[in-house]
């Protein structure tokens, strides 16, 4: 709280100062007080926990700021018949710039920090066989409010039916790390994890890209998909005729998100409801991702996917993300195990946030459970210029995380970079026109744009192999993917011709 009330208090005897300037007394008791807000603002700033270059970078922002604000008082203070105008305007713009910078400062995102879900801190794995009285002794002492994580529709496959959700009280907030410790020292509880926030942060773009390249398809909207250009996808269309592939059987992708438009002009031919609640999206992230991975294509309205007659594919959505667009562990998890148990052949998770640890335990489980049932688990590498081994659910082992590259096969100055991850591929991330709900079409940047791209293929490559496991999809699109500018922290480019064609190659001749 010293943080900004030391600005404030800076600021507003700044402005005193300039309107008693003509008056000696006043005039040095608020340059007294302006210093002397000012030095405590700069110590609260120094003493923060926060990296020096944050820190940093916060000072010159600031004073920046203080400048400007100071010859807007100074301007006032020379114009007195603007100072009721002027000064509604200077106290909306200090609003704005506390709302959109100062408080967000020191925030657990600026640091780099994990969010914990206010509803529900902490995840709790108890021994087999135990129930929730074995932690009587901590709920009592902290008023803690537990209640089951997870509901698996096979509990017998996995652990995660032994997980409960902790509540801790806004009063004991600040003692978290003491609540774990407790909790880890019962002998009957095997796991404690932090139960972190995940959010979705696509930009809209402020371009919408276009080509003249043809793909023998008659959708409009064609003119604005440089990925498909990039991933020469008229190469892939033109083998499947020539060899005139057809599915084994229809590939389903969930989308877990803020929903889908089902009754989306250019998605509805291909979607397939899973729970009326989950078919309509408020924010429109999820329809956006939808259309990327499954549009319906040569329908002459919209877009179009990697199914050129749309007998391959079809998407389905399960929501785990609020209007606003956020989420947390418990909702993704839950997410994981209802779209393995729909039978679902590929999760697309365009989300994501830091992670505190470096086992994600919940999240590894979850993924098992998915990768037994025949689903492949494909999640956005995060937006954060970052290494996305300390993101989750990309960075979870068994998770292929997908980067965002830009249309001159650049990774997207947003995306986080893969070098560290087991399984890592890159689409286009940037520019990418696709649908919204209401039958509307725009154009967003991000890693949750891309992930659609390569969780449309790998359900391509499902359908023509239902029987394809996470490592022998992965192998194929990391073999046949296409060099990018920074290929070691982005991944390969996804390159659908030259996978399916593999992929039939490898069927044909098995080892």
């Amino acid at each position: 709280m010293v943080y900004p009330l030391a600005f404030t208090g800076a600021l507003a005897s700044l402005a005193l100062w300039f309107f008693y300037r003509t008056n000696e007394a006043k005039s040095r008791i608020f340059q007294s007080s302006f210093f002397g807000a000012l030095g405590l603002f700069v110590l609260s700033v120094l003493t923060a926990e926060a990296s020096v270059g944050i820190k940093l970078g916060t000072l010159f922002r600031d004073l920046l700021a203080l400048s400007v604000f100071g010859l807007a008082f100074q301007l006032l203070s020379n114009h007195r018949r603007l100072l009721a105008v002027g000064s509604v305007v200077v106290v909306t713009a200090f609003g704005w710039y506390y709302t959109s910078f100062m408080s967000q400062s020191f925030s657990s995102e600026a640091l780099g920090q994990p969010v914990y879900d206010s509803s529900g801190e902490l995840l709790v794995e108890l021994a087999e066989g135990s129930g929730e009285e074995a932690l009587a002794t901590a709920v009592r002492k902290y008023g803690l409010v537990l209640e089951p994580a997870f509901t698996p529709a096979h509990p017998e496959a996995t652990e995660l039916d032994d997980y409960y959700v902790v509540d801790v009280p806004q009063q004991f907030a600040g003692q978290l790390d003491e609540i774990i410790k407790q909790l880890q020292n019962i002998s009957t509880v095997d796991w404690v994890e932090p139960n972190e926030t995940v959010s979705i942060d696509p930009e809209l773009s402020r371009r919408l890209p276009s080509i003249n390249k043809k793909f023998g398809i008659d959708d409009p909207g064609l003119e604005h998909l440089w990925g498909f250009e990039a991933m020469e996808v008229d190469k892939l269309f033109e083998y499947m005729e020539a060899q005139n592939l057809a599915p084994k059987r229809k590939a389903l992708i969930a989308i877990l998100d803020t929903g889908v438009d089902g009754a989306h002009e250019d998605i509805k031919a291909n979607f397939r409801s899973t729970k009326p609640a989950y078919d309509n999206d408020p924010k429109g992230h999820g329809t956006h991702c939808a259309g990327i991975a499954a549009a319906v294509s040569n329908n002459g309205v919209g877009i179009a996917s990697f199914s050129r007659d749309n007998a391959f594919v079809e998407v389905t959505s399960i929501k785990v993300l609020s209007a606003s667009g956020m989420g947390s562990q418990k909702t993704i998890i839950q997410g994981i195990l209802e779209a393995a148990d729909k039978g679902v052949d590929v999760i697309s998770l365009s989300l994501g946030g830091l992670s505190s640890q470096s086992k994600e335990r919940a999240y590894q489980k979850a993924v098992e459970y998915a990768n037994e049932r025949g689903a492949i688990i494909v999640a956005a590498a995060g937006n954060s210029n970052r290494n996305a081994k300390n993101f989750a659910p990309a960075g979870v082992p068994g998770v292929i995380a997908v980067s965002a590259l830009d249309a001159e096969l650049n990774r997207a100055v947003f995306s986080n970079y893969i070098t560290d991850l087991k399984m890592g591929l890159a689409a286009p991330g940037v520019n990418i026109y696709s649908t919204i709900p209401n039958g509307r079409y725009s154009a967003f940047n991000g890693t949750s744009m891309a992930t659609p791209y390569v969780s449309g293929l790998i359900g391509l490559l499902k359908s023509l192999d239902p029987e394809i496991s996470t490592s022998k999809a992965y192998q194929i699109l990391r073999k046949t993917g296409k060099k990018t500018k920074a290929v070691k922290e982005t991944g390969p480019l996804i390159f659908p011709y030259a996978a399916v064609k593999e992929l039939e190659r490898q069927n044909q001749n098995p080892l």
